[in-house]
């Protein structure tokens, strides 16, 4: 049984300024305090098919493939090779335009746990609070913080006075 957990900040940066970098897929270490490189392993550099290698600075990896593109607005990721207590997981991005100069962005994620039941109930008390604080919220943050700023996010999350940046 999947569980379902999703996320979404709204910034004072446009929807296409968001998408810019979003729609970059083999640059996500810009944005992401987790991730140390994401080269693309495939030919195609864009859309359905594109797969990047997420090299995390823990030294752990994870694969992910674009399965669903609507440029300018969303994409969906099935992930695969990855070290969690997961059978699947599949994220969506998405950027929905509010005004010319902000937009809300969302990330969601639907992911099966190992262990049968006891693996659900895991998933349900441990895993959604953490992936929704730790993985959506920050990945969303580091992805404004950077379009916003210019600036890479690295291996830590922006300070809260560097955060203020991002309000609408």
């Amino acid at each position: 049984m999947a569980h379902h957990i999703t996320h979404t900040i709204r910034v004072g940066a446009s929807a296409s300024q968001i998408w810019e970098v979003l729609g970059d897929f083999s640059s996500i270490e810009r944005t992401s305090h987790a991730v140390e490189s994401s080269p693309i392993l495939t030919d195609i550099k864009q859309g359905v098919g594109t797969k990047r290698k997420c090299n995390f600075y823990d030294k752990k990896s994870v694969i992910e493939e674009i399965v669903r593109y609507e440029e300018g607005h969303s994409f969906s990721i099935v992930l695969s090779e990855f070290s969690m207590p997961m059978k699947s997981i599949e994220a969506e991005f998405s950027v929905e335009k509010i005004t010319e100069n902000s937009c809300d962005i969302t990330m969601s994620m639907d992911f099966v746990v190992k262990g049968g039941l006891l693996g659900w109930v895991m998933g349900a008390l441990l895993l959604k609070p953490v992936l929704k604080k730790k993985v959506l919220k920050n990945e969303l943050i580091g992805l404004a913080y950077h379009t916003i700023s210019g600036k890479l996010v690295g291996h830590t999350m922006p300070e809260s006075d560097d955060l203020k940046l991002l309000r609408s």
